[in-house]
């Protein structure tokens, strides 16, 4: 049989069998038989990190969501969307610490490449994770809390160490936000002012294709009845939008959150789309490198100087930031990061002959590329730039000694380098 295609339809998985299995019995026996096989999630991730001889899925398993208010916590499954978790917990007066553009990709998927939101003072998404539990390769069950010897090199997993079942993560008290977008700020006021700029609200995007000005600053702050948000005419120059955008500006934003200071629950306006529509162009190839923050200026800088080689090609560019943590093989290990997104048009073979040039530009920064996004660094190179790589290797190695996780890509990009 056919798997089919990643969400963008850039990627044609290679498997030829789909587990679907109902029960985590189920899954532990389909695990412990399988010569190799992967977890598939929300097909969100623009490469095969997530391919295999054999997937399975979760979405048939117990869609489970329990909170623990005594420890602030919530433990759900695998499977369960952030669009999903955000309507359960804004219903019981809860929240998360951040969320990703899109609400739409699974919390175990996200939590395992180290996907992340925006915010200066804000983790990735796996930072909220304070328990997991996972099928290894032997069918056994394992689970983890934060604190434990393992925790750290497992939370940010590749789907190296088994089959994710539940996540526990960190909740706090609902809270209300409003967003305002900003058209055609100066890349002088980006060099000049980048750190007021991102500390300017809870959340803060910017948008552009590298062309003369950037396109579009997303500016998301938490309200309340004492904290209003603050309406601006201006911001450094770049005058307030009078009407919602979409983060491609030749899109329409009738998919996006509410713009223009309409406050709403967090699940709705951390996004930048809604839960309930389609979030984007789809036909698009995605690519993303994560580099220090106090390199965050130079590094645009660097791109804007290469951008005729590009400009033609990209649907738009996201800069944002993102605190450090440590966790082993999160692309924020160790330092805060600011990260460079790109969401090129699908046309292959222009991006095999521009990404090398994107790359060699970016080389002097230290970049580490996401991990479920399209990209062609060394891996010696990359995992250097990893302290705890051979501390995860390790772990992989004791987790599934026989190997059965370890798919193409991880090959390419983690064991064989």
């Amino acid at each position: 049989m056919s798997i089919g295609v990643n969400w963008a339809g850039s990627h044609t998985f290679a498997a030829k069998v789909l587990h679907e299995p109902e029960t985590v019995d189920e899954l532990r026996r389909i695990v412990a038989k399988a010569p190799k096989i992967h977890a598939l999630g929300s097909r969100h991730c623009f490469n095969d990190i997530a391919d295999s001889d054999e997937l399975v899925s979760l979405a048939r398993l117990p869609q489970e969501l329990t909170i623990d208010r005594a420890n602030n916590t919530v433990t759900v499954a695998a499977a369960l969307t952030y669009g999903e978790l955000g309507v359960a917990l804004e219903a019981e007066g809860l929240a998360i610490h951040n969320m990703a553009s899109l609400p739409h990709i699974s919390v175990a998927g996200a939590v395992a490449t180290a996907t992340h939101g925006s915010g200066d003072r804000c983790g990735n998404l796996s930072t909220a994770v304070a328990g997991m539990e996972l099928v290894t390769s032997s069918g056994d069950i394992v689970r983890l809390t934060r604190g434990d010897d393992d925790f750290a090199g497992a939370v940010v997993h590749l789907g190296a160490l088994g089959v994710v079942t539940r996540l526990t993560l960190d909740v706090e008290p609902s809270y209300r936000m409003a967003q305002q977008v900003f058209r055609d700020l100066s890349w002088d006021a980006f060099d000049a002012h980048f750190d007021e700029i991102t500390s300017a609200g809870y959340s803060v995007s910017f948008f552009a294709d590298y062309g003369p000005t950037i396109a579009e600053l997303w500016i998301k702050d938490r309200v309340d009845d004492e904290h209003p948000f603050q309406l601006r005419e201006h911001y450094l120059e770049a005058l307030a939008a009078d009407i919602d955008l979409h983060p491609v500006p030749r899109l329409d934003a009738a998919n996006c959150t509410v713009q223009r200071g309409e406050a709403g629950c967090w699940a709705d306006r951390l996004p930048h789309f809604r839960v309930d529509s389609i979030p984007a162009s789809g036909n698009e190839i995605q690519t993303e490198f994560m580099i220090r923050r106090e390199l965050a200026v130079p590094a645009v800088q660097a791109l804007r100087e290469i951008a005729p080689h590009f400009i033609d090609h990209i649907w738009t560019a996201e800069i944002r930031t993102a605190a450090a943590d440590d966790l082993w093989m999160s692309t924020a290990y160790g330092h805060d990061i600011v990260c460079l997104h790109f969401s090129w048009m699908f046309d292959p073979p222009a991006i095999e002959r521009f990404l090398p040039i994107v790359q060699a530009t970016l080389t002097p920064f230290e970049p580490r590329p996401h991990w479920g996004k399209v990209n062609t660094l060394p891996a010696a190179e990359v995992n250097a730039r990893y302290p705890k790589h051979a501390d995860f290797v390790a772990l992989a190695n004791r987790l599934d000694p026989r190997g059965a996780f370890r798919n193409a890509y991880l090959e390419r990009t983690v064991f064989g380098a």
